[in-house]
């Protein structure tokens, strides 16, 4: 299966993190992974808040960032992106960087998998619905045969 993982996912394979097993059965399960390079900028953002709060130091992040680099993930160029990432985040009110990320899973015919929540609700479109996927916990999943999976 082609998956277009966000950030929001990404970060889990490196970090402790609330829904880390699930991410990382994702990672591991044979998909073909997606993602535009502005990956890297928000994985670098990311650990740079960490650093900021001092939730960790520099040379675990500089870890997370060469493991990143090391990663089979296909990285796309996010320049032919932003034109319909700008018209899904006027739309659905959304960022044009969440965007960017759900124009490449439609662009590609793939399944953005993200971890967040908020960016998920937002895009209410039976249309668009089959290219995003809200990652969740297996045992929410389990229970639940209608609930978004992960």
């Amino acid at each position: 299966m082609r998956l277009v993982v966000d950030a929001s996912v990404a970060i889990k394979w490196f970090l402790p993190e609330e829904l880390a097993e699930e991410a990382l059965a994702l990672h591991q399960g044979g998909h073909k992974l997606i993602a535009p390079d502005l990956l890297n900028a928000e994985i670098g953002n990311i650990l740079w808040k960490r650093l900021r709060r001092e939730e960790m130091e520099m040379p675990e992040a500089k870890v997370v960032l060469e493991s990143l680099r090391k990663l089979s993930l296909d990285i796309r160029p996010s320049k032919r992106l932003v034109e319909a990432a700008l018209e899904i985040g006027s739309e659905f009110g959304t960022t044009v960087y969440d965007g960017i990320y759900l124009a490449l899973a439609i662009q590609e015919k793939a399944i953005l998998v993200t971890a967040d929540r908020k960016f998920f609700r937002k895009i209410d479109n039976e249309e668009l619905a089959s290219s995003i996927q809200l990652l969740v916990a297996r045992q929410e999943s389990e229970g639940d045969p209608d609930h978004e999976t992960g």
